[in-house]
């Protein structure tokens, strides 16, 4: 039976912080001293507006959620900076809000049945496969005997970068040469995993562009071989996109939701960019959830997204 035990709250809550925090320095981190210096005018919500767009909330969603901020000004007569800058965390936690999925990314479908499978797609270059390792040693650490699949058989280094990660965080591998039928690894990985008692089995996928045609079906088709081997396969299906390339990844986002139903995001080098508001833009105009934020460079650089505590490290005043 698969395990759900999570890392301690401290321990997620550092990393969130961690990983927000240019963008919290560059751009949300005012927003209180905005609030405090100007009164409740036209100028103060056009620079609200100002600061969302310039973190990469978007245009649209900025103006969505400004705009629901004034009403509820107005509507419950708020006048101090503390009430608006709370009415605001709230909006915006509220743009995040997950639908019912729990908080450290799991889609609630807890079956008896084994193996929990996790189709993770994504083009080159996002950092999936690193990723993958992350989500191994995430579910791992939760006590899961874990499997991975590497079934992108298309890019030459991606089954050996796989392997070496395999290695480094103790979980078998299964793979076939470059050039091999995807399906064909996904189904033997399936297979082995039932076979070793895994409790989850995590599948890598090709990341040529997502604009070709072929991708999609190969995409397609690794999701059926699953799917006919476990009908509530797979379980997951994580779009992992780098917050550096900002709205650039929301047309992969529905590339590849279109093609294999995307569950979620993996939202990568969150840490490394002053646009983190893009995870706001994800869930508001996607609607795919964010259920895991790439914190760094290491193996052990993962957090499960919470949306209090991501606005909460995204919102905190800078000096």
């Amino acid at each position: 039976m698969l395990r759900f035990f999570r890392r301690s709250d401290e321990q997620t809550r550092e990393k969130t912080e961690a990983a927000v925090q240019k963008s919290r320095g560059a751009w949300f981190g005012r927003i209180m001293g905005i609030l405090r210096s100007s009164d409740l005018d036209e100028s103060l919500w056009e620079r609200l507006e100002e600061v969302l767009i310039s973190g990469d909330v978007g245009v649209d969603t900025s103006f969505a959620i400004i705009g629901g901020l004034r009403k509820r000004a107005q509507n419950e007569s708020l006048r101090q900076p503390e009430e608006v800058f709370s009415a605001l965390k709230e909006e915006l936690v509220s743009v995040l809000a997950s639908n019912g999925q729990s908080p450290n990314g799991l889609n609630g479908n807890k079956s008896e049945a084994s193996p929990y499978v996790i189709l993770v797609v994504g083009v080159n270059g996002v950092g999936k496969t690193t990723s993958i390792a992350k989500l191994a040693a995430h579910y791992q650490q939760m006590g899961n005997k874990v499997i991975m699949a590497a079934a992108d058989t298309f890019r030459p280094a991606a089954i050996d970068q796989l392997q070496i990660l395999g290695q480094r965080v103790d979980v078998d591998v299964i793979a076939h040469s470059q050039g091999a039928d995807p399906g064909a690894v996904a189904y033997d990985a399936f297979k082995a995993a039932r076979a070793r008692g895994g409790e989850v089995l995590i599948i890598d996928t090709a990341g040529r562009l997502h604009t070709k045609t072929n991708l999609m079906e190969e995409m397609k088709k690794i999701r059926s071989v699953v799917n006919r081997l476990d009908p509530q396969a797979p379980h997951e299906v994580l779009l992992v996109l780098d917050a550096t390339i900002g709205h650039n990844g929301l047309a992969q986002a529905r590339a590849f939701t279109e093609a294999v139903s995307c569950t979620g995001v993996f939202l990568t080098k969150l840490d490394g960019t002053a646009k983190g508001g893009i995870a706001l833009a994800i869930k508001k105009e996607l609607g795919l959830p964010i259920q895991y934020i790439g914190t760094g460079e290491q193996i052990q650089d993962i957090a499960p997204f919470n949306p209090e505590e991501f606005i909460e490290a995204l919102l905190a005043p800078v000096n």
